[in-house]
């Protein structure tokens, strides 16, 4: 058996455990126990902290972006440096560890917060290797500096969590004391709510929740923290209180002859409502992206969360439009948020804390503007449809399959969950992420294998069988190549959270209409991939055997003004035919964004027209179809 089959053997095992399986899916459990026992750390706390740095993923002993290893992310710089690759791929460079100017550092020049791995092998009177590949002896290291760590600040290691508040704190490595504070503040949340999940080596681990624990009083102020309120209001940022922000603006100024950029002048909502939020993943270097976003000539979003601490910045107020999404349309109405890190890797930048911020801040526009908790308003960058044919092969496909939907949505208080019968004519794509091991390749090199990952994503087949080929997109694919088991590749695969309509049902396999055809993936009741949902849905009218589908909702010539170009309907190289039908969450009216060379004190202009649409999800994408051709349908009907 490969390493690999071995550790997929707990989760693929559907009877009852052995002894010799459950001793193996319990040790991660154990380890916590014992070596909170052992330096007289609360279990809570220490759960609490490899939560909030691993979701207590081990990695495969792989590094993070700055150096962390295993369930407590100990970090050892020179070892992730020393054992980065160097092929010379993008990718290697992201993999460099990364630093915060001005921390305090080592004798040997590193700061404090890169070397937490040695510091704990030295308590520990053990090899620094062992800590990088051992769980349960990185649990033990992480266990060691906690206590060093209480008893520097000369509290008592007592059995009350909310005694620890100021040690994890200093845990976190972070020189800034409001991102160190927001950190302990996230461990602190996670112990009051509790959580439960099955590791990346499948583990069982669960901490129970303790609602009634909050932080030390004094110890908080003790860190003598700056209300993040406060913060923002002089930053002149748009955050939520508990999330500190900084504010690096993108410039909007003239870049070559009558040209203005990055992004457009508006005054959203009054001229445009905003109606949805854009995930994205910047592909490039934190920093880089910084230095993009200042650039006149460059694309531009709204804000950055950095991958290491959650930190986040804003460039562009939301009442401007962004050029973020490569559709104008999509881009008018939203708000386009970039993680640091790159989709091939999400162990490696995909951390909890860019997940909590992240949330955080999308629970806060979303009360802002009126935006919907669903799949259908928060969408992934890959969710975002070509405007015209032409476009669709170079739209982009992040956050990628292994960004957790799942999780995300729990953080944002609306939990993706069923809404009606396993029999239902409509259904939410929900696989549960650890076990959903999707294969994929492209990670590392064109056609080599990803490594076995937990994924939000689903392969669909044209029969009810995986020896049959994938579904093909023809707009992805206009030259007639086939679609592929890609990490990159989109064209045959759903997304959690995404909604479809059922076309049939064979067994364990159930079939929906997607890209105009008929679309199978695995669904078994034991382990469904995808629920019951109700809601409603579009069919062509009697009589009509295709309608027109669109990648953006465009007014009616009549609306336009004079001064502004009349912008023509053009259809995607896709059917919707007769008897099909496809989700909807309700309908818009055209609009036109025109953002013809303004400078920057004049706002642009929005065209209204009274052409109604109804936004659909036709394929792994959005689209757009007009209201005229189609009924709308209750699941059930």
């Amino acid at each position: 058996m490969t390493a690999s089959a071995a550790l997929l053997l707990p989760l693929l095992s559907t009877g009852p455990l052995g002894s010799s399986q459950t001793a193996f899916v319990t040790r991660l459990q154990r380890a916590f126990a014992d070596a909170a026992a052992e330096y007289r750390v609360p279990q809570s706390v220490l759960l609490g902290v490899s939560y909030m740095q691993s979701r207590w993923d081990a990695h495969v002993g792989a590094p993070s972006v700055s150096g962390g290893y295993g369930p407590m992310h100990l970090t050892d710089t020179r070892a992730a440096l020393a054992g980065a690759p160097h092929d010379g791929t993008a990718h290697d460079a992201a993999r460099r560890p990364t630093a915060a100017a001005g921390a305090p550092t080592t004798k040997g020049g590193l700061p404090d917060q890169l070397t937490t791995l040695e510091r704990a092998a030295r308590l520990l009177g053990v090899p620094a290797s062992r800590l990088r590949t051992d769980a349960a002896e990185n649990v033990r290291g992480g266990a060691a500096l906690l206590a060093k760590t209480q008893r520097q600040l000369g509290r008592p290691q007592d059995a009350d969590p909310a005694g620890w508040w100021g040690a994890v704190a200093r845990f976190s490595g972070s020189d800034d004391s409001l991102t160190a504070a927001t950190f302990a503040n996230n461990v602190f949340e996670v112990i009051r709510e509790g959580a439960r999940r099955t590791t990346d080596t499948g583990q069982q681990v669960s901490l129970g929740a303790s609602p009634g624990v909050r932080p030390d009083a004094e110890q908080v102020k003790a860190l003598r923290l700056e209300a993040n309120a406060r913060n923002n209001a002089k930053n002149g940022v748009e955050c939520p209180e508990t999330l500190a922000c900084d504010w690096i603006p993108a410039p909007h100024e003239e870049f070559a002859e009558g040209r203005f950029g990055n992004h457009d002048v508006a005054n959203r909502p009054l001229d445009q409502k905003i109606q949805y939020i854009i995930i994205h993943d910047t592909e490039a270097l934190g920093e880089s992206m910084i230095k993009t976003v200042q650039d006149p000539a460059e694309a531009s979003w709204h804000y950055t969360i950095r991958s290491r601490d959650g930190h986040t910045i804003q460039h562009v107020k939301t009442k401007d439009v962004g050029w973020h999404s490569g559709n104008q349309f999509v881009n008018a109405k939203s708000i386009g948020i970039e993680h640091e890190g790159f989709l091939a890797q999400p162990d490696t930048w995909y951390t909890e804390q860019m997940y909590r911020s992240s949330a955080r801040l999308v629970r806060y526009l979303a009360k802002k503007y009126d935006i919907p908790l669903d799949r259908q308003h928060i969408l992934g960058h890959d969710n975002v449809p070509g405007p015209v044919a032409s476009t669709i092969p170079d739209m982009h496909q992040d956050p990628g399959p292994y960004w957790d939907w799942r999780h995300y949505f729990a953080l944002l208080g609306a939990p993706l969950r069923a809404t009606a019968g396993a029999n239902s004519d409509l259904v939410t794509v929900l696989p549960d992420f650890g076990t959903n091991r999707t294969p994929y390749t492209g990670c590392t090199a064109d056609g080599k294998p990803c490594a076995p990952h937990g994924s939000a994503a689903v392969r669909l087949y044209t029969e009810p069988s995986e020896d049959a080929p994938l579904v093909q997109d023809s707009g992805r694919h206009p030259d007639g190549e086939d679609s592929t088991t890609g990490v990159y590749d989109i064209g045959s695969r759903i997304s959690t959270g995404q909604q479809y309509a059922v076309a049939e049902r064979r067994g364990d396999w159930t079939a929906i209409w997607y890209l105009g055809q008929k679309a199978w993936f695995r669904n078994p009741s034991s382990r469904p991939t995808a629920v019951g949902a109700a809601g409603l849905m579009v069919t062509p009218k009697p009589g009509l055997s295709d309608v027109p589908v669109y990648g953006r909702a465009n007014p009616e010539e009549s609306a336009y003004p004079a001064d502004v170009p009349f912008q023509p309907d053009s259809p995607l190289p896709y059917e919707l035919l007769a008897g099909q039908r496809y989700a909807t969450q309700g309908s818009t009216t055209g609009a036109y964004f025109d953002p013809s060379n303004f400078d920057s004190t004049s706002p642009d202009r929005f065209v209204k027209g009274g052409n109604l649409y109804y936004q659909i999800q036709f394929g792994h994408r959005l689209a757009f179809v007009r209201a005229t051709d189609v009924d709308v349908v209750h699941a059930g009907q």
